[in-house]
């Protein structure tokens, strides 16, 4: 697969989109649509990095077809510029009102046409990389609270109509206070950082993700699990970290950092709230410190 940005080009006239093809396709992946009906199908299934839009075409026109693109959700951050013959100054207006981030009129000049392309896909790809970094820990690299939110309100809108087993595993590490007093913070950071590569690479299944919920807890996102594949990954965490045997001279329940897990697990219905799974959790985590830590309580919560 070409790694190169994908450019959609969206025009009814194929000359047109040959073209443009001939322009770019040196630097960038090109795909087409020939109607704004299909131009919103395809930008679904291949979510490319920009969309040039031709406003006059049958059907839906580039307008209608840019407000819409601009209120789907997936879609809305791909950035629209028309293409077209009309150069009046109330077109240009009504194009950029309509959600386009630039206006580029026929017959095409390539070398402009390649500077606007090359400026815009440069910006969108800064703002990714912005995005990224705001959804990433960067001690543990893994994936932060606002991640996991994301994920699970993902995770929920599919599982559901398939009334779909979702597990969530939030992890704490016994005693992590006492570590950093005794070991000082530097060790503990690199403590966080190797609890975080123990359990990211606990995640075996393709779709499970573990991400750092905060402070010395992490959640571990197990999407189609049901309970008791959710407590048997649970279950093997804990050992593997009984065997990771970092020394914890602190720690009141063995001389190795352990950690204290709560498991849950329910079928995704209709009007759950995503931070369902995160609460029943954190419960059940308490619940293995009341009783002693090192340790994992589950639960299986019943409904539709």
């Amino acid at each position: 697969m070409s790694d190169k940005p994908v450019i959609m080009v969206v025009d009814d006239e194929i000359a047109n989109i040959e073209l443009i093809a001939a322009v770019l396709e040196e630097d960038y992946e090109i795909i087409f649509a020939r109607s704004g009906e299909q131009a919103i199908d395809i930008a679904r299934k291949a979510m490319p990095d920009l969309i040039l839009l031709d406003v006059v075409m049958p059907g839906l026109d580039g307008y209608e077809t840019c407000r819409r693109i601009k209120q789907d959700p997936d879609l809305a951050d791909v950035p629209v510029i028309f293409t077209t013959g009309l150069d009046a100054v109330e077109d240009e207006v009504r194009g950029l009102a309509a959600g386009a981030i630039d206006y580029v009129t026929k017959p095409v000049q390539p070398v402009a046409l390649r500077r606007r392309v090359s400026n815009h896909i440069d910006l969108k790809q800064m703002r990714d990389r912005l995005a990224n970094l705001a959804l990433i820990d960067p001690l543990t690299g893994l994936g932060n609270r606002r991640m996991l939110e994301n994920l699970l309100q993902n995770e929920v809108a599919r599982l559901m109509p398939l009334n779909g087993w979702l597990s969530v595993i939030l992890v704490d590490i016994d005693f992590f206070k006492q570590y950093n007093d005794m070991y000082g913070h530097p060790a503990g950071d690199q403590c966080l950082v190797q609890v975080a590569s123990r359990l990211n690479a606990a995640m075996r299944r393709d779709g499970d993700r573990c991400m750092r919920y905060g402070g010395e807890e992490f959640a571990c996102v197990l999407p189609g699990a049901d309970p008791a594949g959710a407590l048997q990954v649970a279950e093997q965490i804990l050992q593997e970290f009984q065997a990771l045997a970092i020394p914890h001279a602190g720690s009141r329940v063995a001389d190795v950092v352990t950690i204290s897990g709560g498991v849950v697990s329910r079928r995704c219905g209709p009007g759950l709230p995503v931070s369902f799974w995160i609460e029943h959790a954190d419960k059940l985590l308490y619940e293995s410190k009341r009783l002693g830590r090192n340790r994992v309580t589950s639960r299986t919560i019943e409904g539709a």
